[in-house]
């Protein structure tokens, strides 16, 4: 093996950087609900503030009910401006930051006028960092348990030191009335719990957002092998009606060229028949191979053999020699069972799809992995074009390709041959960064050694 395919132990180099969130549908409409579920609690506060206030129809408006009232037209103005900036904000995870903090000073706000260390309210903190965990998952879940934690930590120890009075009422007893390990236990038991709802919620957040990403690619996968079956089905019928007369043409022309005297000019109109044909036949047999691969014979390969025997064939094409650098990497040792001339095709195709969306010098990296339930994972990664969004759906489609002079069936027989030994492919790409097809395959032992 060459320099150029050396094996690390490292993983593959070329992945692209994960795609802003800010340019993330989902986190907008996640703004969107959290500036609905914020103007329904503001609209609550105002009317148990109204309330209040009717109640005490005697009394003077005193300074907590002034700052409610605050508290609850900031709330309505800032959920206001929100709603108009949100599709305007480009980094929508810092905008996400932003509106969690100013909930979390509020929060602290709306402790403050009613009783403080004594308030009812300081659950709030917790709904607040439930929500952040939805939106942001861990990090920014902790991060925002870390900034309600101090706020409260803030307000308790000034009140403590009886740096100002709760406004709720002259009548509450205040932190400073309390032994100072009962203001420490409750101070330490409320940040405790911020922190344990921060990581369970993000926990299960993250649960979630994986169970979505693996149902959506689970259906991308049984609505594209439902397409190509039906694809294949019809088209497998048509190839064989194709085929048939394909060769009687070709038969025909032959017979002609010995029978009837040499012409050049006939002669080269028969030569074009017969290039066509042959063009066409093959690109038929492409087709019939796509619809319905051949059952072949399964032996057992290893993949540390069988791979670099691939990349060498890659590397003798001279469009790619001394440009594009080969890599293989990962785990040694893992066989799978499977025809040897249908691994070669497909990691033919998969290897000559890398290197085509080079443009100039690059990388290709080939890394294997022992994946879980028992399954082999072969990436292929490039660090080329990339796939834009608008052509991902379609790159498996029979026929369809980007390529000046591609036939479009290249990814189409890899899926349908990987298909037929109950595997699967997955596809990640960014344009501008590269591509990532994993081949997820059955694993099994290494034969015995006779």
């Amino acid at each position: 093996m060459d320099k150029r395919t050396k094996q690390v132990d490292a993983p593959g180099r070329f992945m692209p950087p994960p795609t802003p969130y800010h340019v993330d549908g989902e986190l907008r409409q996640k703004l969107r609900w959290l500036n609905l579920y914020r103007i329904l609690f503001t609209s609550i506060l105002l009317g148990s503030t109204l309330f209040i206030h009717f109640s005490r129809l005697n009394d003077d408006v005193n300074l907590s009910l002034i700052i409610l009232y605050g508290v609850i037209s900031s709330l309505f103005l800032l959920s206001c401006l929100y709603a108009v900036f949100l599709p305007r904000i480009a980094r929508q995870d810092l905008f996400s930051y932003l509106q969690i903090t100013i909930d979390s000073v509020v929060v602290t706000l709306i402790l403050l006028v009613t009783g403080s260390f004594e308030s009812v309210f300081s659950f709030l903190y917790l709904v607040i960092i439930i929500y952040t965990s939805i939106i942001l998952y861990r990090r920014g879940s902790l991060i925002i348990a870390t900034l309600c934690s101090g706020l409260y930590l803030l307000l308790v120890v000034w009140e403590y030191l009886q740096w100002f009075h709760p406004l709720a009422s002259v009548n509450l007893l205040t932190a400073s009335d309390y032994q100072w390990h009962f203001v420490v236990y409750r101070v330490v038991i409320t940040i405790i719990a911020c922190f344990a709802v921060a990581i369970l919620s993000s926990h299960l957040a993250e649960q979630a957002r994986r169970t979505r990403k693996e149902l959506k690619v689970m259906g991308d996968r049984v609505r594209r092998v439902e397409k190509m079956a039906a694809v294949g089905e019809m088209g497998a019928g048509l190839a064989h009606e194709i085929k048939n007369p394909l060769a009687s043409i070709t038969g025909s022309i032959q017979l002609l060229r010995e029978e009837i005297p040499f012409d050049s000019g006939r002669d080269k109109l028969m030569q074009i028949i017969l290039r066509e044909a042959d063009r066409l036949s093959a690109l038929v047999g492409n087709f019939l191979l796509f619809a319905k691969p051949p059952s072949g014979k399964s032996i057992p390969i290893e993949l540390d053999n069988a791979i670099p025997e691939t990349i060498r064939l890659i590397e003798q094409d001279q469009r790619f020699r001394d440009t594009v650098t080969i890599q293989q990497s990962g785990h040694t040792g893992l066989w799978v069972d499977m025809d040897p001339d249908h691994f070669r095709q497909i990691l033919w195709n998969l290897l000559l799809n890398a290197v085509e969306a080079i443009n100039g010098a690059g990388r290709v990296d080939i890394h294997l992995a022992s994946f879980k339930n028992g399954h082999v994972t072969i990436r292929v990664s490039d660090d080329g074009c990339g796939i834009s969004e608008e052509q991902m759906p379609s790159i498996f489609d029979p026929f369809y390709t980007s390529k000046p002079h591609g036939t479009g069936l290249g990814l189409s027989i890899v899926h349908s041959i990987i298909e037929s030994y109950e595997g699967w492919l997955e596809v990640d790409s960014q344009p501008g960064f590269g591509t990532h097809f994993t081949m997820k395959i059955k694993r099994i032992q290494p034969p015995p050694l006779t």
